[in-house]
C-alpha cells in the first residue's frame, strides 16, 4: 500500500518524458534545429562569396553575356551609368549573380542537410538525386529565361520605342535588376517538381488534388505569364507552356511518391 503512491507519482513524470511533452526537451530540439539552419546558411554564404570572388575575375565577360540580349534587340541603344562608382558596383552585382549560379549545387546540398533529419531512413539516400535534380531544374529555368524569354521581351520593348521614334538610353542598374529578377523567377519556378516531391511525402499535396484543380492551375499560370511577360501572346505562351509541362510532371511525381494512407514505408 505504501508503494502505490510512489508509483502513481512517478507515472506522470515517465509518461511526460516518453510522450515528449517536456518543455525543456522541446526547447532544446528547437534550438538545435535553429543552430543547424544557421550552420547551413553560413556555409552557403561562404560558398557564394568564394564563387563570387572567382567570378569577379571575369566580370567583364559576364557583363557582356548579361547585356547581349539587350544589344541584340535594341539597335542604337546605349547603356549609361549614373554614379561614379556604378561601374564597380555593376561588376560586383554581376559576380554575385554568377556566384549564386556557380555555387547552386553546394547550396542545394546544404538545403538537403537541413531537411534530411525530417525524412525516413530509406529517403535519406536521395541526397545525390536531390542535389542533381534541384540544380538541373534551377539552371534550366535560368537558361530558358536567358535564351528564350529575354530575346522576345526585348524585341517587344524595342518595337515600342520604335513606334514612338525614341532612341532608348537605359540605366545599367535598372537593366540588371530587371534581368536578375526574371532569371530568379524562372529558376525558382522550375523547382516545382522538386518541391512537389517533398509535399507529396508529407501528404500536403496529392496527385488527386493536383488533377482536381488542374483548371485553376492553368488559369493561374496564364495570369502569372501575363504579369511577368510583355503584353505579347507569343511571349506569354512561351512562359506558360513549360510551366504547364512542369505541372504535369508534378502530378506524375506526386502519384509515384505520395504516401498511401495506412501504409508505413519500409526502410531498406
Amino acid at each position: 500500500m505504501s508503494s502505490q503512491p510512489k508509483l502513481s507519482s512517478e507515472t506522470p513524470d515517465s509518461s511526460d518524458e516518453s510522450s515528449g511533452q517536456n518543455p525543456e526537451l522541446k526547447e532544446m530540439a528547437f534550438l538545435e534545429h535553429l543552430s543547424e539552419l544557421r550552420t547551413c546558411l553560413i556555409r552557403t554564404a561562404i560558398a557564394i562569396f568564394a564563387c563570387s570572388v572567382v567570378c569577379l575575375i571575369g566580370s567583364e565577360i559576364l557583363f557582356e553575356a548579361l547585356t547581349a540580349p539587350l544589344k541584340n534587340s535594341f539597335s542604337g541603344a546605349s547603356l549609361i551609368g549614373t554614379g561614379p562608382a556604378e561601374a564597380f558596383i555593376v561588376k560586383l552585382k554581376v559576380a554575385f549573380v554568377a556566384g549564386i549560379l556557380l555555387s547552386s549545387p553546394y547550396s542545394f546540398y546544404q538545403l538537403w542537410q537541413f531537411i534530411k533529419p525530417g525524412l525516413h531512413e530509406h529517403e535519406q539516400k536521395f541526397a545525390i538525386p536531390f542535389v542533381f535534380a534541384s540544380t538541373l531544374f534551377f539552371l534550366t529555368g535560368v537558361a530558358f529565361c536567358y535564351f528564350a524569354i529575354l530575346p522576345f521581351a526585348f524585341q517587344f520593348f524595342s518595337s515600342e520605342f520604335a513606334s514612338l521614334s525614341i532612341t532608348p538610353t537605359i540605366k545599367i542598374g535598372e537593366y540588371l535588376s530587371f534581368v536578375v529578377k526574371l532569371l530568379a523567377v524562372f529558376g525558382l519556378s522550375f523547382e516545382m517538381p522538386v518541391l512537389c516531391f517533398f509535399l507529396a511525402r508529407l501528404n500536403i499535396v496529392t496527385s488527386e488534388f493536383l488533377i482536381k484543380n488542374f483548371r485553376y492551375a492553368v488559369l493561374i499560370i496564364l495570369i502569372v505569364a501575363a504579369i511577368l511577360t510583355p503584353p505579347d501572346v507569343d511571349t506569354q505562351l512561351l512562359l506558360s507552356a513549360p510551366l504547364l509541362v512542369l505541372y504535369g510532371l508534378c502530378i506524375i511525381i506526386c502519384k509515384k511518391y505520395e504516401k498511401t494512407p495506412g501504409v508505413t514505408p519500409q526502410s531498406n
